[in-house]
């Protein structure tokens, strides 16, 4: 039997003036449905109503059975590193422009949205990153990454050189501009761009791939799920480690960084009918039939 949602939490992208009127639409929708409507602090700053409870992020995920999120990809990323931990089930109304996660139209939101809550969707778990970089044996900085965690030289130029490690055994060196640990999700970002493979979503493993090698021979790898990543900074004059673009960390020569899959999935919920090759037609421009 599919659940039913009591609580919902609406998200909307950040400093978007577009936002306000479908979440407030949605708002009054789920309303009529008996739905207890949360907001978390950045969307109540924006859409300036005192009609819903308002909690932090944090919060929101302890509170809520659903989180629906307005917005575009990086505003999903964003939000599931937040919701896994409390396996809160995510939404995504795409007010963005490619939407690889956010699959819903905002004109097409309520009559979708009304067939989700009847029970009609699909679910499907994405794996996220559990980033942690060591000096020595000093643990100095963690966080999530949905899409990807990335290694690279920095801004002041030149190659990095980067030893790499799978389950402690050593793989090779490399000189490159980064290297990239990617989830299936994250396999259609940076990772896509750099030469990787798309791998599908409902797979368990990590690619990784260099970012402009010095080397042809080093090519992207594809990986189990459960492996333990390492990669030791030999030699950068400002290496960084980014963890989907929006957390980063200044490494150091020696610096390693630990990648491991995180623990708990994030469960997105799709409208009936979904179809990932179909999406990847749309969203590629992919020849069709």
């Amino acid at each position: 039997m599919k659940p039913t949602f009591k609580t919902v939490a609406l998200i909307g992208k950040y400093h978007s003036q577009e936002v306000a009127k479908p979440l407030l639409e949605l708002g009054k929708f789920l309303e009529g449905r008996e739905i207890k409507v949360m907001l978390d602090e950045l969307t109540a700053s924006q859409i300036n109503t005192g009609r819903y409870p308002v909690l932090p992020l944090d919060e929101l995920g302890e509170a809520a059975d659903l989180a629906i999120v307005i917005g575009g990809d990086g505003t999903m990323l964003n939000i599931a590193r937040a919701m896994a931990p409390h396996d809160v089930p995510l939404v995504g109304v795409n007010q963005g422009r490619l939407g690889f996660l956010t699959d819903i139209s905002t004109s097409t939101m309520l009559g979708t949205i009304e067939a989700m809550l009847d029970g009609q969707y699909v679910t499907e778990d994405r794996m996220l990153l559990d980033s942690r970089v060591y000096r020595g044996k000093e643990k100095m900085f963690e966080a999530l990454a949905f899409n990807d965690v990335v290694v690279s030289k920095g801004t002041k130029g030149g190659m990095i050189e980067l030893e790499f490690r799978i389950e402690g055994e050593f793989i090779h060196r490399q000189r490159s501009d980064g290297l990239i640990v990617a989830t299936p999700t994250g396999s259609t970002a940076y990772a896509l761009s750099s030469g990787g493979p798309i791998v599908h979503p409902s797979l368990s493993v990590m690619a990784v791939v260099p970012v402009s090698p010095h080397t042809l021979s080093n090519r992207p790898i594809v990986i189990r799920g459960d492996s333990k990543v390492e990669i030791i900074v030999q030699h950068a004059a400002d290496p960084r480690v980014y963890m989907d673009s929006h957390s980063s960390f200044d490494l150091r020569e020696g610096d390693m960084v630990q990648v491991r899959r995180y623990p708990h999935p994030l469960n997105l919920l799709h409208p009936a009918g979904h179809s990932y090759y179909r999406m990847l037609r749309e969203k590629l421009n992919w020849n069709r039939e």
